[in-house]
């Protein structure tokens, strides 16, 4: 009896010997999707390189963006500090009333001014009256609605403002005037798209909250491919116009 369960152990061992030999092949040949794979040659990193470091850093801005003008809207009551009780007409109306330069006389939005006259209020929008319905957004952070302004200027332009409350008065924290596209709020910033001389082509400025300036900045503005323009081929693209700053100073 002792001698025999060698040799029975034996089998069964032997025959696990077989089956593992015959499943080697197919084992073989199936591949592991987990297997790492190589990449290919990558590009040498670069770093920056620096041109005409001899010309000395400009001391000040080219061009005034008028990137953190803000204003205190006169006249104009914020009850409880609740933006959505001030009247938008009565808010650009102020805005008329503070900038005579711009909107009276010979004023580059006078044609403007005189249109505001004729608006009926915030309930009553007549065809001509160039101020557009409000937008609510808490654009600050702080949990407030803030409020996004429209206003039609001659030229086909589109003035846009935005407003909130700061110490318990509203204040305007952002003014621009362009020819647009269109006008949208993502999360808490304001984007206008403008059109651009570039065939396929629009600019878009990002306005965004800042809270130490307190005011919003265009922290954004680029030119983005929108259609599908291409050149010919063999030819290069045009070249990018320059293009005027926001307008924003009103």
């Amino acid at each position: 009896m002792i001698h025999n369960r060698p040799a029975a152990l034996a089998r069964p061992t032997a025959a696990l010997l077989v089956a593992l030999a015959l499943a080697g092949p197919l084992l073989a040949g199936c591949g592991d999707p987990g297997d790492l794979r190589g990449a290919g040659p990558t590009s040498t990193a670069v770093g920056p390189t620096r041109l005409w470091p001899q010309v000395p850093p400009a001391a000040s801005p080219a061009v005034d963006y008028g990137e953190a003008d803000t204003e205190t809207v006169k006249g104009v009551p914020v009850p409880g500090d609740d933006i959505r009780k001030a009247d938008p007409v009565a808010v650009f109306r102020a805005e008329i009333a503070a900038h005579p330069d711009l909107y009276t006389g010979k004023g580059r939005y006078a044609q403007t001014a005189r249109q505001v006259a004729e608006c009926g209020g915030e309930s009553a929008r007549g065809r001509t009256c160039p101020v557009l319905r409000a937008y609510y957004r808490d654009l600050t952070g702080d949990g407030r609605d803030d409020m996004v302004l429209g206003v039609r200027m001659p030229d086909h332009q589109l003035g846009v403002r935005a407003y909130t409350v700061i110490g318990h008065r509203l204040t305007e924290v952002m003014a621009t005037t362009d020819s647009t596209l269109g006008v949208e709020i993502a999360g808490r910033d304001v984007i206008i798209r403008s059109p651009s001389k570039l065939a396929g082509y629009e600019y878009r400025t990002v306005w965004s909250w800042d809270r130490r300036q307190r005011a919003m900045l265009a922290a954004k503005d680029e030119i983005l491919r929108v259609g599908a323009t291409a050149p010919p081929s063999g030819r290069a693209p045009a070249r990018t116009p320059v293009r005027t700053p926001p307008a924003a100073t009103r």
